[in-house]
């Protein structure tokens, strides 16, 4: 049972493999012929296998930056990461966790099929992420085997369908159609990021693609070249205050310093291009292959994809949002610092995955004032949801970890403060309330304007 598990979690965390299975299903629902489902699905599986390179190569690239921003300024605290504390709590609670993600899909696509919220989350690996925090606060909050795996289904089926949802209105913004949806459990901070961007709505014409350069730095309008250029800076300024010493013997393996920070900057930017690449792969073919999924098993479906499907529409927005939320990440631990509290140190991958989009979808509302601001404030909601979160994790609220994006903090403050209050019976009243309102048919005008 515990391998078959074991497999099943295997499978259902690989977007590659989830996503090119329901491109097949798509296919195969629109009767297409041997070939056209074969390109279809293979080449769904590889661009997604394109994706994960690239993001896997970004970092690589980052995650030095993160270790010689802590020597270089002397700060110590609790470095949100979600592979590092789903490491950690699958030890323990494995198994729950295999069987609330497969049942929580199951809930989403149910979801779907009988309410107007028509959003497939596919971004498998955020899913996996999501259960093992769902199996550990519904253990602390005192369910047991079966119930405690229908309330973390149910509740992860919720927010695997609410989570694009509410970003839906600002994702038609920025591609002109209302074809897909963004999968990421950062979506309270994206959609306050784009409301930020909203107070800036006369500066929207100034969009981070039209930054007008000098002649002379022309070259700059190239997103690779800019982006190469200043996280290669950025990592030369750290690694001066670093020190050579720090960096050589602990992070380079005796290269160089200076040249360690030149080519982990030039990874990050190979990261990004190759992320790029393989989006624009994966669009081409999981668009058409889901019209098999929205015509005949779930009508007017959209595919919630992993986020960095949005980056193509703004690859400037993309590095002035990751700045953007990591300066946020300072001013709010500088806060933490004064205040007292638990100190969340700036991740340096949190912040660049979610400040991006907080970017791209803040320059959608508000153009560069709109990315800048928005963006900063993503920084300040991942920094601040964090301390909240740490004392509903029972004793993994004590490891030097914890859950970074912003859904996570917003749904497990929710359901643990109701099971620290009121206990189990809160929680369950909580689902029931929250499904009854999904299942309410509203009339034609609310519901065009849903799927508008």
């Amino acid at each position: 049972m515990n391998k078959f598990l074991s497999v099943l979690v295997d499978i259902l965390s690989q977007p590659a493999i989830l996503v090119a299975a329901i491109a097949l299903i798509g296919l195969l629902a629109q009767k297409k012929n041997l070939s056209e489902i074969m390109k279809g699905a293979i080449k769904t599986f590889v661009g997604f296998i394109v994706i994960a390179s690239g993001a896997g190569i970004l970092e690589q690239g980052l995650s030095p930056f993160g270790a010689m921003f802590q020597e270089a300024f002397h700060v110590s605290g609790v470095v949100p990461n979600n592979e590092a504390i789903v490491a950690l709590a699958l030890n323990e609670y494995g198994t729950n966790t295999a069987l609330i993600m497969f049942f929580g899909m199951i809930v989403n696509v149910l979801i779907a099929r009988f309410t107007r919220y028509k959003y497939i989350f596919l971004t498998g690996h955020h899913t996996l992420y999501l259960a093992c925090m769902f199996a550990v606060i519904m253990a602390v909050a005192g369910f047991d085997t079966i119930p405690l795996i229908v309330a973390g289904a149910v509740a992860l089926g919720i927010v695997m369908t609410l989570s694009p949802a509410i970003l839906q209105p600002f994702m038609r913004q920025l591609t002109g159609n209302d074809n897909v949806a963004l999968g990421h459990f950062s979506a309270v901070g994206y959609a306050i990021s784009g409301l930020t961007g909203k107070l800036f709505k006369n500066s929207r014409e100034q969009s981070t693609e039209n930054i007008n350069f000098p002649k002379g730095l022309g070259f700059l309008r190239d997103s690779t070249v800019s982006i190469a250029l200043t996280m290669i800076v950025m990592y030369v300024i750290v690694a001066f205050f670093a020190g050579s010493t720090f960096i050589e013997t602990e992070l380079s393996d005796g290269t160089n310093y200076l040249v360690f920070s030149l080519m982990k900057g030039g990874s990050f930017a190979a990261g990004v291009f190759i992320i790029l690449s393989g989006v624009r792969l994966v669009l081409a073919e999981i668009i058409p292959a889901f019209k098999g999924i929205s015509t005949k098993i779930v009508p007017n479906a959209k595919p919630a994809l992993d986020v960095p499907i949005i980056y193509t529409y703004a690859p400037n927005a993309v590095l002035i949002g990751f700045f953007s939320s990591f300066i946020g990440g300072i001013f709010s631990m500088a806060i933490m610092f004064v205040a007292g509290t638990t100190i969340i140190l700036p991740g340096v991958v949190p912040h660049f995955f979610t400040g991006a989009a907080a970017g791209v979808l803040g320059n959608t509302t508000g153009g560069i004032k709109g990315a800048v601001a928005g963006s900063f404030v993503n920084g300040i909601i991942i920094s601040f949801l964090p301390v909240f979160l740490l004392p509903v994790l029972g004793e993994l609220g004590f490891a030097n970890t914890t859950f970074s994006d912003a859904d996570f903090g917003v749904s497990g403050i929710f359901f643990g403060s109701l099971a620290n209050y009121a206990g189990p019976i809160a929680i369950v009243i909580s689902l029931i309330v929250i499904l009854g309102i999904m299942l309410i048919p509203f009339g034609k005008k609310k519901e065009s304007t849903e799927n508008a």
